[in-house]
């Protein structure tokens, strides 16, 4: 599989060393959660299943209320953002998200025990079509529910983003428009 589609070693394994680092409960970190060894947004474990789909943990943390006792929805999108994108992740695939539509069923209990499972609809070339729920414990009441686009990219996509960035601040710099 070409280099923009998977992390690969020269053997045909994912390569570890490409992929972010995980913490002591194996949850994949973004460049934000890597220093304090855990998720910020609440994502508390996070498990590959025999079906190919995925199951998370997750807890919605008290500095993420919108309303009395609820989580923002803007903290719902960001969740399930995070944990659709770990899918791919979990099989050896670095991914960034082009599309996520969030559809909001119940609010979100702050501090309540959540579940997260997210499964893939397909895969065409290095375009993942995934789709998730939030759900509340232990009943598996539907809190909200996502669906998106997710594009496989290597390392050299966040260069590429630098490089892109400096560009920008350069050209503003110069008055340029």
């Amino acid at each position: 599989m070409p280099s923009d589609q998977t992390t690969l070693a020269s053997d045909g394994a994912p390569d570890e060393s490409l992929l972010p680092p995980r913490n002591a409960c194996g949850v994949a970190l973004c460049g934000t959660c890597t220093p304090a060894s855990a998720c910020r947004l609440g994502v508390l474990s996070e498990r590959l299943e025999d079906d190919g789909s995925a199951v998370f943990s997750v807890v919605c943390p008290a500095d993420q209320e919108g309303g009395p006792g609820v989580a923002h929805g803007g903290w719902t999108a960001s969740v399930l953002d995070e944990c659709l994108g770990h899918l791919p992740l979990l099989r050896g695939t670095t991914t960034v998200t082009a599309e996520l539509t969030v559809s909001y069923v119940k609010p979100v209990s702050v501090g309540a025990p959540l579940e997260v499972r997210a499964w893939l609809d397909k895969q065409e070339g290095s375009r993942w079509f995934l789709r998730g729920e939030l759900a509340l414990l232990p009943g598996g009441a539907p809190l909200a529910r996502a669906s998106g686009i997710w594009v496989a990219r290597d390392r050299s996509h966040f260069t590429r983003h630098q490089r892109w960035m400096a560009e920008q601040h350069e050209q503003q710099t110069n008055g340029e428009a």
